[in-house]
């Protein structure tokens, strides 16, 4: 007995982009569960399962040279609210994951931030529709957000995990 999987032609159905629509709207935040996880995860934790996928991702520009301006600056990337959030720093030619504050922080929606990540907008419109704030030491948020933008980045799953 063979099972048949839907067709795709039904996951782009408008009923099914209703019901994820009202999913959405119902559910309850995952803010509070991610922010407990976050204040219970120790930061050596943090650094052994960030810093290297973070390092592989910019590994090009990394070895180019485009993050020097950055040595020894930390900034803070935080959902809005304060948590959860990452302070990443530079460091003799790696990117660091760091406890505390950033000289310049960068606070937005997980939402604001997934887009940022997978490129789907331009970031200068994020910051100016304020689904993205900068705040603290504006030039190195602003700094780090153009040399984001001009870098090719490959933000995909394989990519972090799999590549040396």
């Amino acid at each position: 007995m063979a099972l048949s999987l839907p067709s795709i032609a039904l996951l782009t159905h408008p009923l099914v982009d209703q019901s994820l629509a009202v999913i959405r709207e119902y559910l309850p935040s995952p803010l509070p569960m991610l922010e407990a996880i976050d204040r219970r995860t120790p930061i050596s934790f943090k650094q052994l399962s960030v810093e290297a996928p973070l390092n592989r991702l910019f590994a090009t520009a990394i070895e180019e040279g485009e993050f020097d301006d950055f040595e020894g600056r930390r900034i803070r990337l935080e959902v809005t609210g304060g948590q959860p959030g990452i302070t990443i720093g530079f460091w003799a030619g790696r990117l660091r994951i760091l406890d505390g504050k950033g000289e310049a922080t960068i606070r937005g929606s997980l939402g604001a931030f997934k887009t940022l990540a997978e490129r789907r907008q331009d970031p200068d419109q994020l910051f100016f529709q304020r689904r993205l704030v900068i705040e603290g030491d504006t030039e190195l948020g602003l700094g780090l957000k153009n040399l984001l933008d001009s870098l090719e980045w490959d933000f995909t799953l394989h990519r972090l995990l799999l590549s040396q």
